[in-house]
């Protein structure tokens, strides 16, 4: 039937839309009550566990036989297409690697390509029915927006039977139910169902189970229970048992996705001479919940981590990156599945993983990318001992960085939302001197001033406050380019009038013999690339920001670079102060346009995807090193030193190099972002005490 518009070549109708805003954003068909949504011959559906009725895997049945959608291609405009075959109105996202869990039979489409326009997905490009070189692993699925097309005929959607699914999942401890500490690490493994939460009954349970469960709740493993005391305790209490014959292997990131049965409405007898099913859970170093556990572990001789998550908003989460030859590196997303995430997760931990990225969702690493093509069987205890293959620049760029999401247990100090607010009302200051890593769970976790508050006088000049955000900016400054564009000048005093007066030379300069004479700088290129998920925008409006007469333009941060040349044991000798800087966008990756420009007093960032670029030729951009003496040092930039605006990771604001000065000459090799390194190759390549982020100490 052909679909019929009343829009249809109606100038009035064109007029109309494009005045409705109901015309804008994702494409819709028309909605008239006598359109018939679908492809003609075939039918459509939803599958896999867990989900919710509006999302899971895409079936298409087609000459009588069900079969699947690859994900290779896959797009949202393609996930639109399929929503409104599915009588939904468009669609909010997808999902590859088979996230509902892998399909059965045809793999009927593959290289799926629509506009998100076409009626039909028989419009949309393609290999042809049939025709694929992918595995049900590769199955893609939809996530539909919950709004039905009014007036849809859905004789051609077809909803998989309905049956009882797993969906949430919780322990109970056996004894002081509420007034346990969080999180609750050992009890009864409940599930909810319709009619409220059930017990699990113990019948052929498994370790293996107990490593899915624990998983799920966010806890990397599992260890033996006292199982005579839960015996014991059983035949004292009443049971409400909902499920049975739980089978698995204990790869799976959720109990759905195991063997396993539900009781049926008119069973009297359920779990005859059984128990419910108990699980004891190990949590990870983040989660000990008693400081007994944390000394215990902290005790067992750990190496270096060889995976650690970047660039995420919530512990966890954020872009993988392995360690190799001593330098950090990202990963490949292709064949990245949930087993794979969920080895990276333990192995941090965490859970098994809720979610596998992929398209640099985490934002982009910079650097090598180590690793491609990982396949985990989910059974292995570091993602280094999953197959994989190494991999050339040529295989993969860092837009296709892979991420992961981990389950976390539920602690009761998740934070929604805070702002700032009015504390007129505050009669109380309950802690000061708070000084935090930004790992901890809470505030009492960080280091404070404990019961003697130094901060007496309450009123909003007192009170610290905090506005949260789900994203946030990233900046990285690009190592490579220092080292490749470092020289010495010895420019004549008389060039550098306007360079004294906006305070670019060292202070020794200031009793010199002007205009006689010159001052000797080390010059070079700074590259801020902003690899994070949110510009990176001034901390100050325009209203304050500041104009520089002789560069011709308006600085909007008055200390946002620290440009520094220091001795091995980490002593400053010469200064940069490149402080005040106007920030734009220089240039950006193909798919980002520009957003930010100096000139006109413009407003003033770093676009995600873009970086801002100083030449090594333009005044200012350097260190004056005249006082420093022949000698080997360590050249250190630190972006944004006083974390004034949010980053969502400040450890990598600091690049480091080493510098040979005979007093004519100047070598600068070896230049990397501060965390770039081992800690090994680190301790080997400075002598001075460390670093705190990108704070000296």
């Amino acid at each position: 039937m052909r679909p019929v518009s009343v829009w249809q070549w109606s100038p009035w109708g064109l007029l109309l839309c494009l005045l409705c805003s109901s015309c804008l954003g994702s494409p819709s068909p028309s909605t008239d009550p006598e359109k018939r949504v679908g492809s003609q011959g075939l039918r459509f559906r939803l599958a896999g566990f867990p989900r919710k009725p509006y999302e899971g895997r895409v079936e298409i049945q087609r000459a009588g036989e069900w079969g699947t959608i690859c994900d290779d291609d896959f797009t949202l405009q393609a996930a639109h297409v399929l929503c409104r075959e599915l009588g939904f109105t468009e669609a909010t996202g997808w999902t590859h690697s088979a996230k509902y869990g892998p399909g059965t039979g045809r793999i009927w489409l593959d290289n799926l390509s629509c506009s998100g326009t076409e009626q039909s997905v028989t419009e949309c490009a393609s290999r042809g029915w049939g025709n694929s070189d992918c595995t049900h692993d590769e199955d893609a699925g939809v996530i539909c927006k919950d709004q039905r097309l009014p007036g849809f005929s859905d004789s051609n959607v077809i909803e998989v039977e309905h049956h009882l699914q797993v969906e949430e999942v919780r322990i109970r401890p056996a004894v002081g139910w509420g007034r346990r500490p969080l999180p609750v690490t050992e009890g009864l493994v409940e599930v909810r169902l319709p009619d409220g939460w059930s017990q699990v009954c113990d019948k052929g349970w498994s370790a293996h189970n107990s490593h899915v469960v624990c998983g799920m709740l966010g806890f990397p493993s599992e260890k033996r229970v006292n199982a005579a005391f839960y015996r014991l305790l059983a035949q004292r209490q009443q049971h409400s048992f909902g499920l049975h014959g739980v089978a698995c292997v204990g790869t799976e990131a959720h109990l759905s996705l195991c063997s396993l049965e539900f009781y049926r409405a008119n069973d009297t007898a359920r779990c005859p001479g059984g128990g419910p099913a108990v699980v004891s859970c190990v949590p990870g170093p983040l989660y000990a919940a008693s400081s007994g556990q944390k000394k215990q572990q902290q005790s067992k001789p750990q190496g270096e981590a060889r995976v650690r998550l970047k660039g995420g908003a919530h512990p966890g989460e954020g872009r993988v990156e392995v360690l190799k030859a001593s330098t950090w590196g990202t990963v490949c997303d292709r064949k990245w599945d949930l087993h794979a995430a969920s080895v990276v997760c333990r192995e941090l931990g965490f859970g098994s993983a809720r979610e596998a990225l992929s398209g640099a969702r985490m934002g982009q690493g910079m650097g090598a990318i180590h690793l491609s093509e990982v396949r985990c069987s989910g059974q292995e205890l570091s993602l280094w001992k999953c197959p994989h293959k190494n991999i050339t620049a040529e295989d993969c760029s860092h837009s296709q960085d892979a991420g992961v999401r981990c389950n976390l247990p539920y602690t009761g100090a998740e934070t929604r939302e805070t702002w700032y607010w009015d504390s007129g009302n505050i009669t109380e200051v309950v802690m000061s001197g708070v000084r935090c890593t930004g790992t901890e769970l809470t505030l009492d976790q960080c280091a404070h001033h404990g019961t003697h508050i130094t901060c007496k006088r309450t009123g909003t000049r007192f009170t610290a406050g905090v506005i949260c955000s789900e994203t946030a900016s990233d900046l990285l400054l690009h190592s490579a380019l220092v080292q490749e564009t470092a020289y010495i000048e010895d420019r004549p005093l008389h060039m550098l009038y306007c360079a004294a007066e906006e305070n670019c030379l060292a202070s020794s300069a200031r009793s010199a013999n002007w205009p006689y004479g010159h001052r000797r700088l080390l010059r070079f290129s700074s590259q801020i690339h902003n690899l994070g998920r949110a510009d990176f925008r001034p901390k100050a409006g325009r209203h304050s920001w500041v104009w520089h007469e002789c560069h011709g333009h308006y600085h909007s941060m008055d200390i946002f670079t620290h440009y520094d040349i220091l001795t091995p044991n980490g002593t400053k000798v010469a200064e940069g102060h490149k402080a005040s800087f106007c920030l734009e966008d220089t240039e950006c990756q193909e798919d980002v346009s520009k957003r930010y420009e100096c000139a006109n007093f413009g407003e003033q960032g770093i676009t995600v995807g873009c970086w801002d670029l100083y030449r090594h030729d333009i005044d200012c951009q350097w260190i004056d090193i005249t006082d420093v003496k022949p000698g080997n040092y360590i050249l250190q930039i630190v972006i944004n030193p006083n974390f004034e605006v949010a980053e969502s990771d400040f450890t990598n604001n600091a690049m480091k190099c080493n510098c040979k000065y005979d007093g004519h000459r100047i070598w600068v090799h070896n230049c990397h972002i501060g965390d770039a390194f081992s800690e090994e190759a680190n301790r080997r390549f400075e002598r001075y005490p460390g670093q705190t982020s990108n704070q000296i100490i």
